[in-house]
């Protein structure tokens, strides 16, 4: 009788560490989802800002490629 006791204490105090980690795992992950998206919310605006840089100097050099060399106009 004392065994059957000592094994159902087992099994639920089992039950209950299983328990509180699975808590402290979910919280982690959704503690983990918030920091993610609060970072994509601060990284946007930078993210904004280095797309339209890169479309301005991408339009400049096909403006460069465009026009005729003008190495000879400082030679002489």
């Amino acid at each position: 009788m004392l065994l059957l006791v000592v094994w159902i204490a087992v099994v639920v105090l089992s039950l209950v560490v299983l328990g509180a980690l699975a808590h402290g795992v979910l919280g982690a992950f959704g503690r983990l989802g918030r920091e993610l998206q609060a970072a994509e919310r601060d990284v946007a605006p930078l993210l904004e800002q280095a797309q339209a840089a890169a479309a301005r100097a991408a339009a400049l050099q096909s403006a460069d490629e465009r026009t005729p060399a003008r190495r000879g106009a400082h030679a002489g």
